[in-house]
């Protein structure tokens, strides 16, 4: 049978933006995302704090009201935090209560730390580590793979942004800087504006907003029918307010709705990999072997064999034995040896995968999950 369409008719309402608010030093920005937690058209406002350090001071403005969340500075727990907050806000919208607003103060800062933590992985690879020992000055040359690590990282917050059920105000640094040619190098005379964090952080905002000090507030993009910016020629806007903008020039309400964007994925799989690498014990992964069954979860068949080698893997990890502290490290012919023996295991896994899958239900038959050969 063929598939059938899914579709719908398109509702007309104005969806909750995601707000970039970018500028200069001392320019206003975090004092704007302050004064609309005040709004009586919000519900609560969050907010996270990352290096910059004054959620606690601007909580003195009159009004204000919003509540900071804390972290331990890293990514995985700002990401869940993040994540946190966007299941309360959608369960405030299902409720049809008026928005959750989550502050983030500042997006730059979250970036800064996806490139440092690149940096410091590319320092330790074999080839950096060889040619810093004899120069600590010497160039790092970083690979891509380990520039796509953080890109899926920022990728995977933006995610929860961009969907967000409710309003999102993000706050980044912008500044000015020379133009730069082909070759990297600076153009005499040239200057060009600059906003600090990923190359597709504006893009991905529904509005964007600058301020500098001295001058009006700049709408430089707005992706709304209800509210244009002239082109190539930012929206000068007197007496911004955020309310202002996203209430009455935007049109959002409280009938307004979260924007319908699901993830794209190659496969299904993502979700079912990340519950199998956070199991900690047999009896999870044992769960997680008979929901990922292709007759239990819709999974395609190579999905499900997908998963199964991921277990088998994890399996594998929780069950052998580690190594002491005094044990003498490997040597390179030790080492050269393990990893040809983990590719060998790795093939006959692979084509094990599918036969392994439909024996399941006989292989967890028994008190324990199938352990690795």
């Amino acid at each position: 049978m063929p598939p059938k369409i899914k579709s719908r008719k398109p509702t007309g309402i104005v969806p909750f933006p995601l707000v970039l608010i970018e500028g200069e030093e001392g320019a206003g920005k975090t004092y704007s995302a302050a004064q609309f937690s005040a709004s009586k058209l919000i519900g609560q406002m969050y907010w996270i704090d990352l290096a910059e350090g004054s959620a606690d001071e601007y909580a003195a403005l009159p009004g204000t009201q919003y509540e900071i969340i804390e972290h331990d500075g890293t990514y995985r727990d700002i990401r869940e935090q993040i994540e946190a907050v966007y299941y309360e806000a959608r369960t405030a919208a299902q409720a049809g209560q008026p928005p959750v607003v989550l502050t983030i103060d500042s997006v730059s800062a979250l970036w800064r730390m996806l490139t440092t933590w690149t940096q410091e992985r590319a320092r330790r690879t074999k080839k950096n580590s060889k040619a810093l020992a004899q120069d600590p000055d010497a160039d790092v040359d970083v690979p891509m793979f380990l520039w796509n690590d953080a890109v899926d990282r920022w990728n995977d917050v933006m995610h929860f942004l961009k969907t967000f059920p409710g309003i999102v105000v993000v706050l980044a640094r912008g500044k000015q800087v020379s133009s730069v040619d082909d070759n990297g190098n600076p153009i005499t005379g040239r200057w060009e504006w600059k906003v600090v964090g990923h190359k597709d952080l504006a893009f991905d905002c529904s509005v964007w907003v600058r301020m500098r000090r001295g001058q009006e507030v700049e709408v430089v993009k707005v992706r709304s029918l209800r509210m244009a910016v002239p082109d190539r020629k930012p929206l000068q806007i007197p007496d911004f307010t955020i309310e202002d903008l996203v209430f009455n020039r935007m049109g959002c309400s409280v009938k307004s709705q979260p924007r319908v964007m699901p993830e794209l994925a190659a496969d299904r799989t993502r979700p079912w990999l990340a519950r199998v690498e956070a199991a900690m014990d047999k009896a999870t992964l044992r769960r997680l072997w008979d929901a990922a069954h292709p007759r239990q979860s819709g999974l395609g068949e190579q999905e499900g064999d997908i998963v199964a080698v991921a277990i088998r893997r994890r399996l594998s990890k929780l069950t052998e034995p580690q190594r002491d502290m005094d044990d003498e490290p490997l040597t390179e012919a030790e080492k050269l040896r393990a990893a040809a023996a983990k590719e060998d295991a790795d093939a006959e896994k692979l084509r094990a995968a599918a036969a392994a899958l439909q024996d399941a239900d006989a292989e967890f038959a028994g008190d324990e999950p199938p352990a690795e050969s």
